[in-house]
């Protein structure tokens, strides 16, 4: 089927590989075109070479186009996946340093000691609102797949302001689900599950194997099972002695992100000094520099790879599926092939009673031809409502309004709600030293 996907920030190899992969192994969108766009020539070039020799390799027939100009890469798609970073790692790093120095920690809000840092989401919100404004002017009937971050605080920033867009989005955070089943004893295909929450924020609430509750499975693990786990896991594990603790506090577990460094390292009382850390097993600064580590050795492979036109790309990256639910979700639209995918949409058919309409949630939906019709859940209790509104929402509206209003003071509010703030000396010091960075000119002249 001819189907034609714009992928915007292609120079990420690691995600354009990822999504050439999975589009091989789905024989339905055999032929469709593929317009890899980014503003890095030089990388847009080594990702459109290596995913061109991989499908060739594989033996798939796949019409990969490149440019550095998004509006042409527009023009007639169907489908558009962001996975644009407006600043780069870089930039994340240096702000987190400067907080370091504040007395700010890992474990604390989603918008200073994590990858969703405020003077990151400025330049992500731009993109993402240039993004909807150029789809909705060439190609309105496309459906628009974020993957970059934040999705949460992007897809409901877009949903208020482009609500005739057609907008969803992608994060694999959810899939510990499935780890925490494997430990368990169930297997993929068996059981069903409903982890509600917002982005970052999901909790197993119902677990079914073969048609039985197999909630009652993860006490057993946790009283027969868990030490040994530790003993074999890493730190900062997403099935670790917090996330027990966790469960046992609340009586539900916390799902994939919901409690790791990768989602916010919630909650930050684990968190308060290293001792602390160390008796619950968490690692957060090990684990960034695990993950920053990791990501520079597969972007080495890849350099190597495509730079070697002798080398076969698929020794080096098998043809296996890489989990993410990009090409599924593509597929199930563009073929009319129904299946349940998890996604964040807005709330509007209230999805989770308790969450306000136009806040994204992330939860289950049906996918088809029809679109993206989103699956009421039996909701969530209420402390962890509780929780959600004080830890996500709350800073979330935030961010939002100091964006949209350009106000510096709004956005030392936000620093303000950070657990580790102690004072509005210890904010101010911490924004003051963020903006004079030589490369925030545009984001001081934002925050008035």
């Amino acid at each position: 089927m001819e189907t034609k996907i714009a992928l915007i920030g292609a120079g990420s190899a690691v995600f354009s590989l990822s999504i050439i992969r999975d589009l091989c192994l789905t024989p339905n969108l055999k032929g469709s075109q593929v317009v890899f766009m980014d503003i890095d020539q030089a990388r847009l070039d080594s990702a459109y070479h290596l995913c061109q020799r991989f499908a060739e390799e594989v033996g798939i027939k796949l019409n990969l186009v490149k440019t550095t100009d998004r509006r042409e890469a527009l023009r007639g798609a169907d489908f558009v996946i962001n996975t644009a970073l407006g600043a780069g790692h870089h930039r994340l790093r240096e702000g987190w340093e400067i907080g370091k120095k504040h007395g700010y920690r890992m474990g604390g809000s989603l918008h200073i000691m994590h990858d969703e840092a405020f003077w990151v989401n400025f330049y992500q919100y731009r993109l993402f609102e240039a993004f909807i404004k150029d789809i909705l002017e060439i190609c309105p009937k496309a459906w628009y797949l974020q993957v970059a971050n934040p999705v949460y605080a992007g897809i409901t920033m877009l949903g208020r302001k482009f609500p005739q867009a057609r907008i969803v989005g992608l994060c694999h955070g959810y899939r510990g689900v499935y780890h925490l089943a494997r430990e368990i004893g169930l297997q993929d295909e068996q059981f069903t599950f409903e982890i509600p929450g917002v982005n970052h924020f999901v909790f197993l609430t119902q677990l079914f194997n073969q048609g039985q509750d197999a909630l009652p499975l993860i006490q057993k693990w946790i009283n027969e099972k868990a030490p040994q786990y530790w003993e074999r896991s890493h730190l900062s594990d997403d099935l670790g002695p917090k996330q027990v603790d966790l469960f046992n506090r609340l009586g539900v577990f916390p799902i994939g992100d919901t409690a790791t460094t990768g989602g916010g390292a919630w909650s930050w009382w684990y968190h308060v000094d290293d001792e602390t850390e160390q008796r619950w097993k968490e690692d957060p600064n090990g684990w960034y520099k695990g993950y920053f580590d990791g990501g520079n050795r597969t972007v080495e492979d890849i350099q190597r790879v495509a730079e070697d036109a002798t080398a076969k790309v698929t020794d080096t990256f098998k043809p296996k599926r890489s989990g993410e639910v990009f090409i599924d979700m593509i597929e199930s639209i563009a073929c009319d092939i129904p299946r349940p995918l998890v996604c964040n949409i807005p709330n509007q058919g209230e999805y989770i009673p308790g969450i306000p309409k136009d806040v994204a949630v992330e939860i289950q939906a049906l996918v088809s031809a029809r679109g993206i019709q989103g699956i009421h859940t039996n909701g969530l209790p209420r402390h962890i409502l509780a929780w959600i509104f004080r830890d996500r929402i709350a800073p979330m509206e935030m961010e939002l309004a100091a964006y949209e209003d350009g106000s510096r003071e709004l956005l030392l509010q936000l620093i303000l709600m950070d657990p580790w703030t102690r004072s509005i000396d210890q904010a101010r010091g911490l924004l003051d030293d963020i903006l004079a960075l030589p490369y925030h000119e545009e984001m001081r002249q934002h925050y008035r």
